[in-house]
């Protein structure tokens, strides 16, 4: 075997886009050994995906790179619709975001975003191995043995205890594991371009040009340029182009949405390509796992793909490392399955609907969405209840897994506030005097344990015993309404009311920002039986 060391790795990460890399990084803060592989001979530097949702913003502060995505990116919070000779402004987000930190869509290409995660990686000395593709796997001995092949043609034998497949729609870790990938193909063709555009479109909102056959839309970028384009060629109609699509054709495109009101000119990027909808029957076939798209692919609607994988790649790599580090038991890599493959049916479903609406060539769908909702829109926006349901299932704030068999309702239970499985609700607190989020306190790869109530109330016994079983896996933290050396203080009761909390209550906070265990009072055997279990601690 060519292992470094000669030992046996503990991931092989197949894919260095964002899914790949951020499981690289959290493996990495974790501590586990692992090689990241990948067959392109550079990242991406045309955007692709270009929107990074709220939810990924909370769980990528694990690696501390959020700041530098919100420096780079553009926090658009404005959709502005134009549609049978009317214009009409809407607000994205804001209804129902209270309970986070990064209450906006984030535009920022996919360029951006992978450089940031790598020179994350790179900072803590791992670097992506290029130009080396995948060609077979085999499982057995409690592992998996990979072939790998390089440019010039040599080949090498990698021996892992696990293989992540973040290698794409076409993976060859699912074809190798022989996971059914089910769906199919849209008919429609589009045209995409990173670009300049000349004309009266202001950098803080996304524009969307409605027509009876076709859709334009104009996102703010900023880098590798300030605009990305993206229209229906209404046709091709399915038809595959081997060219790329020139600037003229694009110009043509536009001015039949917009009246001739913009000018394309030059681009860095221009590209045809087709839109699927496919979803991986599993997402573990023994020791080789799916993430990513890999695992789902779907139409861009909504800016959910690539927020979807990377909230795979965080669910997952918690679970190999803590079981690759002897910290759990081999039963919770199952939860992975259990987790992310309903979110990701979910989302192949929910992208399927906004995408047949928007594209649809049924006469009634054409006026309601040409002629009805630039006038309906705004009015549904103002019912405060449904737009911020809407806005939390956009956002990703809203996925839970409170059926999964890695969370457990304790006793005694808690009536109100998040339960095991839902995402733990952010709110602001103040440590030692200065201000931060709860979830920024709670960032660090690991499992928390929040005790909320007075300080004085806890068992400083049971405590330490949890964390010294806990082999440096949980952090303790205290959140109350007084003040006091180290302590999470909630002044004004908010988050504490967030999360049910009367007068006292724990919280087991798992590394993905998940409610893993909760229950009322201060008795913790409760929630130490429930992580022995599990095998996190002794």
């Amino acid at each position: 075997m060519t292992n470094p060391g000669g030992e046996r790795l503990d991931v092989l990460i197949v894919g260095a886009g964002p899914t790949g890399l951020t499981l690289a990084g959290e493996l990495q803060a974790l501590r586990v050994s692992f090689r990241i592989v990948d067959r392109q001979p550079d990242r991406a530097h045309e955007s692709r995906a270009l929107v990074v949702q709220p939810r990924t913003l909370e769980v990528l502060r694990g690696l501390e790179v959020t700041p530098e995505l919100l420096r780079r990116g553009n926090d658009a919070v404005w959709l502005r619709l134009y549609a049978g000779g009317r214009s009409v402004r809407v607000r994205l987000f804001g209804l129902g975001m209270a309970d986070t930190a990064f209450p906006s869509l984030l535009f920022i290409s996919q360029a951006e975003t992978e450089a940031v995660l790598g020179d994350r990686l790179a900072a803590g000395g791992a670097q992506v191995e290029r130009n080396l593709e995948l060609t077979g796997f085999s499982a057995g001995g409690g592992g998996v043995v990979c072939t790998l092949r390089h440019r010039d043609g040599r080949t090498e034998q990698v021996a892992a205890r696990y293989l992540a497949g973040c290698d794409g729609a076409a993976s060859s870790v699912r074809r190798g594991a022989g996971i059914p990938f089910r769906g199919g193909a849209y008919p429609q063709t589009f045209a995409l371009a990173d670009l300049e555009i000349d004309g009266d479109l202001d950098t803080g909102s996304v524009h969307s040009f409605l027509g009876p056959d076709s859709v334009l839309f104009c996102f703010p970028l900023g880098r590798p340029a300030s605009w990305r384009v993206l229209v229906l060629h209404p046709s091709l109609q399915g038809r595959g182009e081997a060219a790329e699509p020139s600037l003229e054709e694009l110009q043509a495109l536009a001015a039949s949405l917009t009246g001739g009101r913009l000018r394309l000119r030059d681009p860095v990027w221009l590209s045809y390509f087709r839109l699927q909808h496919r979803h991986a029957a599993r997402y573990r076939a023994g020791p080789a796992f799916l993430a990513g798209d890999a695992a789902h692919v779907h139409s861009p609607a909504g800016g959910q793909g690539m927020n979807t994988g990377i909230q795979d790649a965080w669910n997952l790599g918690w679970k190999l490392a803590l079981v690759a580090r002897g910290l759990a038991t081999e039963e919770l890599l199952d939860a992975y399955d259990a987790e992310r493959r309903p979110v990701g049916r979910f989302v192949v479903r929910f992208t399927d609907l906004a995408y047949s609406a928007a594209t649809s060539a049924n006469p009634l769908v054409r006026t309601v969405r040409t002629r009805l909702l630039p006038r309906l829109a705004p009015l549904a926006l103002r019912v405060n209840r449904p737009a911020g349901y809407g806005f939390r299932i956009i956002s990703q704030l809203g996925i839970g897994y409170r059926r999964s068999p890695a969370v457990r309702e304790g006793r005694p239970r808690l009536r109100r506030g998040p339960r095991a499985g839902d995402r733990l609700p952010d709110a602001r607190v103040t440590r030692d005097g200065q201000a931060c989020w709860l979830g920024e306190a709670l960032a660090a790869p690991g499992f928390h344990l929040l005790l909320c109530g007075p300080a004085g109330g806890w068992d400083a016994g049971q405590v330490a015993t949890l964390v010294e079983g806990g082999r440096g896996l949980l952090a303790v933290h205290h959140l109350t309404r007084e003040a006091g050396p180290g302590a999470l203080h909630d002044p004004d009761g908010v988050a504490l009311a967030r999360l049910g909390v009367g007068r006292t209550a724990h919280y087991l906070v798992r590394p993905d920002g998940h409610v893993g265990y909760r229950a009322a009072g201060t008795d913790l055997r409760g929630l130490r039986r429930w992580l022995q279990q599990w095998g996190h601690v002794r």
